[in-house]
């Protein structure tokens, strides 16, 4: 049988694609909650028009995004019994218990508020009626916490022991699962890139509205809004990357190493920023790289010495016995780079957006197009520069809100093909974790149905998601103006239904 149709090879695609397909949803879902919820608090403390239309559209779109995302995330859960059933018989224990606790309680805590917020805008005071988003978006950072917990268990496993008589993995410390330091890392890396998805979400939109001179004031707020948090969460991004890489270089060095390309050990190691060549048999040319940088990324100083793929791999058929425990070698070293770069290039455009949407920026745009007819601020030269070098910016945050996306997805396909050969490190290899009773074909079938299906939601997502983005928020009646005082609301007949605000 030919090895790149094998089960085991089939069934790791059907779960990345459906992996990488899930995890477009879950930053927009993470960040959105919370930023709709900051923006209808400023609501309820100002009273001001343009935070309850900025807070329905985003919360518009944050619905939309949540229902793509709880679909797509149900279908992972069946593979574990589908296709890796031996997995799931060796590490349900522990694997499971973090899993159980996101259903219980996180998912609980967003399935039920969500419909109280969604149905509760005329039946529920403003303040009470705000608890129920912050809700939402605790409930989804408490769940990716637990996801993340139990995805890290398996990047450096904690908290167990093997059952000699089953061969089972069972848990035996559940707060150092969830509490060791890869679960925290991750967690923290994970997060902050979430919130810069969010961010570059918002400023995107609100580009196209403003290109187009369109709700402007609120749009103006949502642009500012979507730069700060690209700019913080981008610099979070960085330095909790930092520290997941020092906590890989010692928990999987072989991992870091394949995505240096780095052959051999050396020290001080450079880091490399490309390659031309072939980095799969260690004869890269390197076009671009900063001396001893490596080092400092590995160890804090720029003269330790890195260890290099044959030494590990070496070490490692030491410890593990005869077998080849290099991942792909390309795949890790160009994941690396397309997550860096994106990353970065996210950042950088919000922090080049804060730059030229400043206060001077929006003086000249308000005379520019009437709104300002003060004499003192009479249009000059300097003062349209703003204006030209936003020309460009418009257009170019609309693909900011791609670049996250990239870049997350790049993150999870290194993360998880840089443990290969590894399903769980150390324990269990990916060719003994596949279901025996699964054939060629029937994995293959249900790789392309699931690969057709996420084709037509991606297109009833993005159809969603650009009908509603370009219909801009929506236009307050005195219901939305006037809120409730009391839980079930002010009108007195009993029997009206409650309202959907959408």
């Amino acid at each position: 049988m030919d090895l790149a149709l094998a089960p085991e090879t089939l069934a790791r695609w059907q779960f990345g694609i459906t992996t990488v397909y899930h995890f477009l949803f879950v930053p927009l879902t993470i960040s959105l909650a919370s930023l709709t919820a900051g923006l209808q608090t400023a609501w309820v403390r100002t009273r001001n028009e343009k935070y309850l239309r900025a807070t329905k559209f985003w919360g518009k779109l944050f619905l939309i995004n949540i229902a793509m995302g709880v679909v797509t995330g149900i279908v992972q859960e069946f593979q574990f019994g589908m296709n890796w059933s031996d997995y799931s018989r060796f590490v349900g224990d522990v694997f499971g218990a973090p899993l159980a606790f996101e259903a219980l309680i996180a998912f609980f805590f967003e399935s039920t508020f969500i419909g109280l917020w969604i149905f509760g805008w005329d039946k529920l005071p403003p303040k009470l009626h705000l608890a129920t988003i912050w809700t939402v978006a605790v409930g989804t950072v408490i769940s990716a916490y637990f996801i993340l917990a139990a995805n890290s268990w398996m990047q450096h496993p904690v908290g167990y022991q093997i059952n000699e008589e089953s061969g089972r993995a069972e848990l035996t410390d559940f707060w150092h699962v969830l509490t060791q330091n890869t679960a925290v890392a991750q967690f923290a890396h994970t997060i902050t890139a979430a919130f810069l998805t969010g961010g570059a979400f918002m400023v995107g939109i609100a580009a196209y509205h403003l290109i187009r001179r369109r709700h402007t004031a609120v749009m103006r707020t949502s642009l500012r809004v979507g730069l700060i948090t690209m700019v913080v969460a981008g610099v979070l991004t960085a330095v909790s990357g930092d520290r997941l890489g020092k906590i890989m270089y010692e928990q999987q060095p072989m991992k870091m190493a394949s995505a240096e390309a780095l052959w051999e050990t050396e020290g001080p190691a450079p880091f490399s920023l490309f390659a031309v060549g072939d980095v799969d048999q260690g004869h890269n040319v390197v076009a671009v790289e900063v001396p001893g940088l490596l080092s400092f990324l590995a160890h804090d100083n720029f003269s330790e010495p890195v260890p290099g793929i044959n030494d590990i791999n070496e070490e490692l058929q030491e410890l593990y016995g005869p077998g080849d425990y290099r991942p792909n070698i390309p795949v890790a070293y160009w994941s690396f780079r397309w997550m860096i770069g994106f990353g970065m290039a996210s950042a950088s455009l919000g922090a080049a957006g804060l730059w030229l949407t400043r206060r001077r920026f929006w003086l000249a745009e308000r005379l520019r197009t009437g709104e300002d007819e003060r004499p003192r601020l009479a249009l000059t030269r300097n003062r349209e520069l703003p204006h030209l070098l936003t020309r460009w910016y418009w257009r170019l945050a609309l693909l900011t809100m791609l670049f996250p996306l990239i870049a997350n997805a790049w993150g999870w396909i290194f993360t998880e093909t840089g443990r290969q050969p590894w399903v769980v490190y150390g324990l269990l290899k990916t060719e003994a974790a596949v279901s025996p009773g699964v054939s060629q074909v029937e994995v293959l079938i249900s790789l392309l149905v699931f690969t057709a299906l996420y084709a037509i939601l991606a297109v009833i997502e993005v159809r969603l998601m650009v009908k509603y983005a370009k219909a801009g928020p929506p236009e307050l009646t005195e219901s939305d103006l006037n809120p409730p005082s009391r839980i079930g609301g002010d009108d007195p007949a009993a029997d009206r239904p409650m309202a959907f605000s959408y």
